[in-house]
C-alpha cells in the first residue's frame, strides 16, 4: 500500500517498488491512494504487510494514519516517506519498519525492501511456531508477569516512563485515555511537541515489550486516545477480587478457602512503584483486604489457634499502621489469653506509632476498652 497526497510522487514510488528485483519475497500492490481515508477503508477490506506513507497529508498526517492502520493489523510494518529530515526520529516513535527521504533512491529503497524481507522471514517462522501466549499479567505489589510455568518475570524496561504508562493504560483497561491525559500524567513540565514525542516513544516501547513477552493484549489508537485491549490475558488483582466477592462466609469449613484467596494478595496495588494515581486504588484494595484479615483471624481465635491469629494481626499492623485494626485485633486476644504484659506492650506500641507518625492519640474506643481493663486487672490483683 502507498499513500501520498501529490500524484508525482505516488506515481514515482509505485515505479519504483515494482521495478525492484532479487529479493525473497514478492511484492503484490493492494493499491496507490492519495486520500488516507480511501487508504483506511482499503485496508479493512485487505491485509497489508506494509505501507509506504507520506507523512505531510492535508487530511490527517501519516503518524496519525499509521496509528489508525496499525490498530487494525498491528503486525502490518510501517516506511515512511518524505522530504523532511526532521522526522526521521520521530518516525521509528510510531512504531515504523524504516523512513525514506525524497526523492527515493533506488539503492535505498533496496535497503529498506531488504528489511521488509527479513521481517516476513521472521513473522512466517513465528506464525510455523508455538507463540506462547503468557495468561497472567500482575498488578500486586508491582508490575509483572507470570510465565507457562506460572514463574514470576519481570519486563526488561529501558526508562521509566514506558511502565508507569503501560501500569496506567492496565488500570484503565478497555476504555480509551486521551492523549492530551496521558502527556499531562507524565510530562506535565515538557512542551506539547516534546511530550507528544515521549508519549509516541512509551507507546512504541510497550507494543515491543508486548510482543516480546508474548502477551495476548494490545494497545490500539483510536479518537486522540490509547486503550488497552485484552485477549486471553488475566490480571491477578481481578482474580483476588473476584475470588474474595464469590466466596461464602468464613467459617470452620469454608477457612481453607478463605487463606487460599488471602495468600494470593501478594503486596498493593502497584506499591513498589509508587506511583500517586494508583493511590486510590491501592486503599481501595487494601481495605478489602483488611475486612477479610480479619474475618479470618476472628475464625483462627474462635478455633483457639492464636498463632496463626496473631500472625495475621502482625500483618494488619504492617500493611496498614495507621489503623487500629491489626493491634486493636492483637491487644484482644492477649487479654483473652491473661498476657497482661503484651497487653501494655502493644497498647504502648500503638501509641507511640500514632503519636510519632501521624501526631494523634488512640481512639476513645480503644482506649476506654483499655482503661477498663486496667481498672479490671487492678480489682483482681
Amino acid at each position: 500500500m502507498i499513500v501520498d497526497d501529490e500524484n508525482l510522487a505516488l506515481r514515482k514510488m509505485e515505479k519504483l517498488l515494482l521495478s525492484q528485483e532479487g529479493f525473497d519475497v514478492n511484492f503484490e500492490l493492494i493499491g496507490t491512494f492519495q486520500n488516507p481515508y480511501d487508504a483506511l477503508e482499503a485496508a479493512r477490506q485487505e491485509v497489508p504487510d506494509v505501507a509506504f506513507l507520506d507523512i505531510e497529508m492535508p487530511e490527517i498526517t501519516g503518524f496519525e494514519l499509521a496509528e489508525r492502520l496499525l490498530e487494525l493489523h498491528p503486525q502490518m510494518q510501517v516506511v515512511f516517506v518524505t522530504a523532511y529530515q526532521d522526522f526521521a526520529i520521530k518516525a521509528f516513535e510510531v512504531n515504523a519498519l524504516d523512513y525514506l527521504l525524497k526523492p527515493v533512491h533506488p539503492a535505498r529503497l533496496a535497503v529498506t525492501l531488504n528489511r521488509v524481507a527479513q521481517f516476513a522471514s521472521m513473522n512466517a517462522a513465528g506464525a510455523s511456531g508455538t507463540a506462547q501466549k503468557h495468561t497472567k499479567l500482575c498488578l500486586l505489589q508491582s508490575l509483572h508477569y507470570r510465565d507457562q510455568e506460572d514463574q514470576p518475570q519481570n519486563f526488561p524496561w529501558k526508562t521509566l516512563k514506558a511502565p508507569e504508562l503501560f501500569a496506567y493504560l492496565i488500570y484503565y483497561r478497555d476504555k480509551t485515555v486521551s492523549k492530551q491525559t496521558l502527556m499531562d500524567l507524565l510530562w506535565p513540565d515538557h512542551d506539547l511537541k516534546k511530550a507528544t514525542t515521549q508519549l509516541h516513544t512509551a507507546i512504541y516501547q510497550i507494543r515491543k515489550m508486548i510482543k516480546t513477552c508474548g502477551l495476548d493484549v494490545k494497545i490500539s489508537y483510536h479518537d486522540e486516545g490509547y486503550r488497552l485491549v485484552r485477549g486471553t490475558l488475566k490480571l491477578d488483582v481481578e482474580e483476588w477480587e473476584n475470588s474474595l466477592r464469590g466466596a461464602p462466609d468464613v467459617t470452620l469449613e469454608t477457612l481453607s478457602r478463605h487463606v487460599a484467596i488471602m495468600k494470593k494478595y501478594t503486596g498493593d496495588f502497584l506499591e513498589e512503584h509508587r506511583y500517586f494515581w494508583a493511590e486510590p486504588e491501592q486503599e481501595r484494595t487494601r481495605l478489602l483486604w483488611l475486612e477479610h484479615a480479619k474475618l479470618i483471624a476472628s475464625c483462627h481465635m474462635e478455633l483457639g489457634q492464636h498463632s496463626e491469629a496473631a500472625r495475621i494481626y502482625h500483618e494488619i499492623m504492617v500493611r496498614l499502621p495507621y489503623l487500629e485494626d491489626g493491634y486493636a485485633g492483637l491487644i484482644k486476644m492477649y487479654a483473652e489469653l491473661h498476657h497482661q504484659v503484651e497487653v501494655k506492650r502493644v497498647f504502648h506500641q500503638l501509641t507511640e506509632v500514632l503519636f510519632e507518625e501521624y501526631g494523634i492519640s488512640p481512639s476513645k474506643e480503644i482506649t476506654e476498652w483499655y482503661q477498663h481493663w486496667e481498672q479490671g486487672i487492678s480489682s483482681c490483683s
